[in-house]
């Protein structure tokens, strides 16, 4: 990747022992022959970015100061990088200052037909409005729970863990109200509408406005002696869902890798070892069909609430049943969820990286517009960033969530940052980005260093593998947000690190420390 001109800093560091370089970059990228000065730049970050995994890639830095716009850093600060999951910064920021931090969205029961001495003559529709957790992460305070390394990472990255609340609540209070509504049994189906944007997939993953458990089904495998099948525990539990269980225990030690699998999307086979002394380990399956998965979920809560279905519950949702999708509206309520709020929403997504979220954000954008094209809440996204001050030719986007072919400059997202920073609800947008060395996806990362709590970022990672060198490369990690500099300074900051070279998975946990220590040096350093 050709590098682009940057502007030396004058700034001076606030500390002596790791005041930042004044000399000009001997090199255009990192390279084999490694960075020997950037300005701006304090020696403990170079020394991390000429580390030997790093040599055959590339580092790019922008750092401003908010306040002044004095830039700071700058290296390759104009040049186009994937960001990877950087990316939900611009379907999340939109959707903020489009709809609001405290705007929800109301996913509600309606009937058709009418209710004769407690039997539903007609048909009960679930209307999906691209509520991502459908009461499912509320927390008693009201706001959203989530776990640090999310259950959505869960088959690729080994620590996942789950929250603690029943992922079918919402489905519960929305079934408890259609029974309080006068309806003790349902003689026509229940149905799931899910028109409100036309579904697409993100490689293979279903975006519908219907989301049950960010539609995955939960196994944790928990060793039992060796030589004795595993204990696997699903959740939540839904028919026709069962489980196959292969996964045999082996000494402590020993190897640990479950791979679960669906070939009738009813039974999921979970193959391999758990060593004796692993902690429980989480695998999810991703269903094909949320709609059907949804439905059937509703039937069964409505049956702990004491409504009657007569239908077959594990029918394929029979969508051809709907009454067209303008007079659905029109339809008799009897029971309605409300989201949590956006904010709250938002959170989840950015603290874990949650793909699905980042993408229905542009989905939801297209239907404020007027569309069922989530396309169309792309281009919704850059009327809102143009018309917030974002220079809009430095990104490329083609989702919402950061997979391969999104592009930003490092300077697009501190421009991006910087606009938040100076709105008044600035400080709830920070609190949606995870905290270094204290949650989330940073929750980890540098947490002894006297940076933790101190640096607010998005996360982005994208992996691959090296099959010639049986090796892992991330081409790309990064990370983009706003500190609070050990001087009282506020800078915003993106860090973006290329084509790194690891023996295995666990590359990405030393990566991901690595751009941290990156920027906790800077923060330190001012």
């Amino acid at each position: 990747m050709s590098s682009s001109s940057s502007t030396p800093s004058s700034a001076a560091g606030a500390n002596a022992s790791t005041s930042p370089s004044s000399a000009v970059s001997s090199s255009a990228g990192t390279g084999s022959e490694g960075l020997t000065s950037v300005p701006g730049l304090p020696q403990e970050a170079l020394d991390v970015m000429n580390q030997p995994q790093y040599a055959l890639g590339q580092w790019a830095i922008s750092v401003r100061d908010i306040d002044t716009g004095e830039q700071i850093v700058s290296l390759h600060p104009d040049t186009l990088f994937e960001p990877a999951s950087v990316t939900k910064t611009y379907s999340t920021g939109a959707a903020w200052q489009e709809l609001g931090p405290d705007s929800t969205v109301t996913t509600p029961v309606k009937r058709t037909g009418e209710v004769t001495g407690g039997t539903l003559n007609g048909d009960l529709v679930l209307v999906g409005k691209g509520d991502i957790t459908m009461g499912g992460r509320t927390k008693p305070d009201g706001t959203v729970d989530f776990t640090n390394l999310d259950h959505n990472d869960a088959n690729g990255i080994p620590g996942a863990t789950l929250t603690t609340e029943d992922p079918l609540t919402g489905l519960n209070e929305l079934a408890a109200q259609v029974k309080a509504s006068g309806i003790n049994e349902v003689s026509g189906d229940v149905i799931v509408d899910d028109r409100l944007w036309q579904p697409h997939d993100l490689v293979g993953n279903p975006v519908t406005p219907i989301i049950i458990n960010q539609n995955v089904i939960d196994f944790t495998t928990t060793a039992t002696t060796p030589g004795q099948p595993a204990s696997i525990v699903m959740s939540p539990v839904v028919a026709p869902w069962q489980i196959d269980n292969q996964v045999q225990t082996v000494e402590a030690g020993g190897k640990t890798q479950i791979k679960p699998t669906s070939t009738d999307e009813k039974t999921v086979t979970l193959t391999g070892t758990i060593a004796a002394d692993s902690a429980p380990v989480v695998n999810v399956y991703l269903f094909k069909d949320p709609a059907t998965y949804a439905r059937t979920a509703f039937i069964e809560a409505l049956g702990r609430a004491g409504v009657t279905v007569t239908a077959d519950p594990v029918a394929t949702n029979p969508d051809s049943a709907l009454p067209p999708k303008a007079d659905v509206d029109g339809l008799t309520s009897v029971a309605e969820l409300t989201s949590l709020p956006l904010k709250e929403e938002i959170t989840y997504i950015n603290k874990i990286s949650y793909n699905n979220g980042g993408e229905a954000m542009f989905c939801r954008l297209a239907v404020a517009a007027g569309s069922d094209d989530c396309e169309q809440g792309l281009r919704k996204g850059q009327e809102i960033w143009q018309a917030a001050g974002l220079d809009t030719n430095a990104v490329v986007l083609v989702d919402g969530s950061g997979l391969e072919g999104n592009y930003v400059t490092p300077n697009s997202q501190v421009q991006l940052q910087t606009i938040m920073a100076k709105r008044p609800d600035s400080q709830e947008w920070l609190d949606t980005l995870p905290i270094l060395g204290v949650d989330g996806s940073l929750a980890t990362v540098q947490s002894t260093s006297p940076s933790a709590g101190k640096v607010f970022g998005k996360t982005g990672t994208l992996a691959a593998g090296d099959a010639f060198n049986d090796r892992y490369r991330l081409p790309v990690k990064a990370l983009g947000g706003q500190m609070d500099t050990e001087g009282g300074r506020h800078f915003a900051f993106a860090v973006f690190s290329t084509n790194s070279l690891y023996p295995d998975i666990n590359g990405i946990f030393q990566a991901n420390d690595d751009v941290g220590k990156v920027v906790a040096s800077i923060q330190q350093a001012y």
